[in-house]
């Protein structure tokens, strides 16, 4: 086995290495470690109630910065308490929905602390969705109030009216009404109970529209013990650079439960530029960052250059490193550390690389079974109708276990948390969580990422839903029928969205306004780089044969089919060339 091969299984050795790196933080580590074992729902402690307390212990230690500039724990609580005030004018109470529809901005995150302060729910938008996915993301939540960001107007007026809270506000709105307002900590957030909803994080699911997955305080505190005291381990004078988008489990529950556990400071990029990045490190003075796979392949991709070295990073954190890319990047950009994670909105549990192995997303103390699983991704039911857990070394589907001491707290919607609970899985009464990935058994509790099943695929660190896809692809007046399939493309992270279309009767192919229709009816990410043009669609039982078959042939065995590709918004779909793969590999093609 090479050095960039994924290890079958982590070895004794690897332990007491990572446990002698961790010596030196053990007295941090013990004190986090009861938040991993224990977390009483009704404990008086959340998100709030420990920045604030941040705030009053160390009111002058940097806590955001955003641009180059910073704004101190201090500062920052008095911004949150005087929004919060706002937010209580407008009829915000403990469990209302605050809508946010913001880009990162140190604003976009003091909204979200005002909110959680109150007890009432962040509801995360994805400024990505537009039309009729936004507003069915916006009826989920059925906020009380919606905060936008100027930067996003393009997709907030794609909200039909019908949609909207009664008190909309934008970012300038809610400055100028915080003018004034007291900016002592409400009082309220003392007595707000751990298992008190925190966020809602939006995700595809596994099928149709985006669902919203809930983020309750006490999941958030795992977050911060599990991860952040006992994996990342920052130290005060530390700051983490975040620059993936806000609606982002790595960046709230990840990143921000890594900073409130010690203290430290969150910088947030704007937006990530792979020519700019280090640049925009540097100028935020960050020794960490949190990362999607894709990002880490983006970087690698540049040319070499100074500023690769000449920063302050010392650890990474975050999911979907791949092992071909691990020693690569982490030799390049001298990172000592990389904490690679697993983890799902809707999961319970989260595996995290503690001990800093190569090429492992980590280990997890919790209840989990790797299983064997069906041709359609489902568990395989043996004679006996129980599930067989696979050996070590061995592929199989993630569930985790569902007890009183790890709730799953699922969706918005419990007929959709009900869909992902296997029951009766090994024993009559008991309850696994369906997570729809499956993973490689590495032992010791470790396991590593292998890919996702069913018809979500992941594509730019997103889970893109094929229904909505193809939700997309029928509204368009020239499309009579389509199926969608994620393909994997040589050099790139997860799977892109590639279409099986037949053509309507009378309608001709044009594939730029193919792309105009579907630039404006799917989030970026969800934009299927691929489009073969098919003679028929068989729409019976057998319907999913000719799934897998298409999915088997992807663009490399089209047959006589016209296949087309993705050029972007101006050029639209164009014929396929055969360098497209490498260009969206190396960056140079639309990646959606």
């Amino acid at each position: 086995m090479s050095s960039h091969d994924t290890p079958s299984v982590v070895g004794i050795s690897d332990l007491v290495k990572g446990v002698l790196k961790m010596a030196p933080q053990a007295h941090q580590m013990i004190k986090h470690a009861p938040g991993l074992i224990r977390r009483p729902p009704d404990a008086k402690r959340t998100i709030g109630s420990i920045f604030q307390n941040h705030a009053s212990s160390h009111p002058d230690r940097p806590f955001v910065r955003f641009g180059g500039k910073t704004t101190t724990y201090g500062e920052a609580n008095r911004t949150v308490n005087r929004y919060a005030a706002v937010l209580t004018d407008k009829g915000v109470q403990t469990g209302d929905v605050v809508a946010i529809l913001a880009k990162n901005s140190a604003t976009d995150l003091l909204i979200m602390l005002a909110t959680v302060k109150l007890g009432a729910i962040a509801g995360m938008l994805n400024y990505n969705q537009r039309g009729s996915v936004l507003e069915h993301s916006m009826n989920l939540l059925g906020a009380r109030v919606l905060i936008h960001d100027p930067d996003c107007a393009e997709a907030f007026e794609s909200i039909p009216d019908s949609a909207l809270p009664d008190h909309v506000l934008t970012f300038a709105d809610l400055d100028e009404e915080a003018t004034g307002k007291p900016e002592t900590d409400p009082e309220v957030t003392a007595t707000l109970p751990a298992s008190t909803e925190a966020f809602y994080i939006f995700t595809s699911g596994t099928t149709g529209m985006p669902k919203a997955s809930v983020m309750s305080h006490n999941r958030w505190l795992a977050s911060l013990s599990g991860i952040g005291g006992l994996a990342v381990r920052l130290r005060a004078s530390d700051t983490m650079y975040v620059p993936l988008p806000l609606y982002h489990n790595n960046a709230l529950s990840v990143s921000l439960s890594s900073v409130l556990a010690a203290g430290a400071c969150i910088a947030i990029g704007k937006q990530f530029s792979a020519s700019k990045f280090w640049d925009d490190v540097i100028l935020n003075r960050a020794t960490a960052f949190c990362y999607i796979g894709e990002l880490c392949r983006y970087l690698l991709a540049q040319p070499e250059k100074p500023t690769d070295r000449t920063h302050s990073v010392r650890l990474v954190v975050g999911n979907g490193m791949r092992p071909d890319i691990w020693d690569e990047f982490r030799d390049r950009f001298g990172i000592d550390r990389i904490v690679e994670f697993y983890g799902a909105s809707e999961l319970n549990l989260v595996f995290v690389n503690a001990f800093s192995a190569s090429r492992t997303a980590g280990f997890c103390p919790l209840p989990y079974a790797i299983v064997d699983y069906d041709e359609d991704g489902k568990p395989k039911r043996n004679d006996k109708g129980r599930l067989t857990k696979v050996g070590r070394g061995g592929t199989g589907l993630l569930l985790s276990g569902i007890n009183d001491r790890v709730p799953i707290d699922g969706y918005t919607d419990p007929a959709e948390t009900e869909k992902k609970i296997v029951r009766d899985a090994f024993k009559e009464g008991d309850a696994w969580f369906n997570s729809g990935d499956l993973v490689r058994d590495q032992g010791f509790s470790h396991i590593a990422f292998v890919d996702r099943l069913g018809d979500t695929f992941r594509w730019k660190g997103e889970n893109v839903a094929t229904t909505e896809v193809e939700a997309g692809l029928d509204g368009s007046p020239m499309v009579a029928q389509s199926v969608v399939f994620g393909v994997e493309v040589p050099g790139t992270d997860g799977k892109a969205g590639m279409a099986a279309i037949t053509i309507r009767e009378g309608e001709s192919f044009d594939g730029a306004q193919l792309a105009k229709h579907l630039y404006d009816a799917l989030p970026s990410y969800a934009m299927p780089l691929f489009v073969r043009i098919v003679g028929a669609l068989e729409a019976t039982s057998t319907f999913k044969n000719r799934k897998v078959e298409l999915r088997e042939e992807g663009y490399s065995k089209p047959g006589d089919d016209p296949l087309y590709v993705l050029a972007g918004r101006d050029k639209g779909y164009v014929e396929f060339y055969e360098s497209y793969p490498d260009d969206v590999a190396a960056a140079k093609a639309p990646k959606g």
